[in-house]
């Protein structure tokens, strides 16, 4: 029971983190609440018994990449003056997108994932049981997430380099 509170506050935290991410008009503010997200699904990895993913989570996406996104709004140098107007319609239709995904995201793993099921499960954090699902089952994915990570980090210096260019 009291497992289930803790993830149950957790998540609560993990959701209002991640919604003022969304929410926060400062980009500078929305980097460190998503530093302040990645801690919290930190925390769910360590109530799962993977403590090996709740580590490499805090040094790699709150660490590394948050580092990395923050170098790139320096770089972009975003100001309120610079940003265009945006229309009504295309809020719109960004609320019913992220409703949409939501909607499928919570059809698709009703079923698959229960909480009492994920505590009990004996070593599932071990590395050497991450390793092998991770470089046998899941290495495609793996590959094409951080070529991802590389070429948005490429397209926003080269956003940025042209910015400056068009400026000069």
């Amino acid at each position: 029971m009291t497992l289930e509170l803790i993830a149950y506050i957790l998540g609560g935290l993990t959701i209002g983190s991640a919604l003022m991410v969304v929410l926060s008009n400062h980009p500078i503010r929305s980097v460190l609440y998503l530093v302040i997200t990645f801690f919290f699904i930190s925390g769910h990895f360590l109530l799962m018994n993977a403590q090996f993913l709740a580590i490499v989570n805090i040094i790699v996406y709150a660490g590394a990449i948050m580092v990395l996104f923050l170098f790139t709004l320096m770089l972009l140098n975003l100001n309120q003056s610079d940003e265009p107007n945006s229309k009504n319609y295309l809020s719109l239709s960004a609320i019913i997108g992220g409703g949409s995904l939501l909607l499928i995201l919570i059809a698709a793993l009703r079923d698959e994932f229960t909480f009492n099921e994920a505590i009990h499960e004996n070593y599932s954090g071990l590395v050497e049981n991450l390793g092998n699902t991770l470089f046998t089952k899941y290495l495609v994915p793996f590959e094409i997430s951080s070529i991802l990570f590389i070429s948005a980090m490429v397209g926003a210096v080269l956003l940025a380099k042209r910015e400056n260019q068009q400026i000069d």
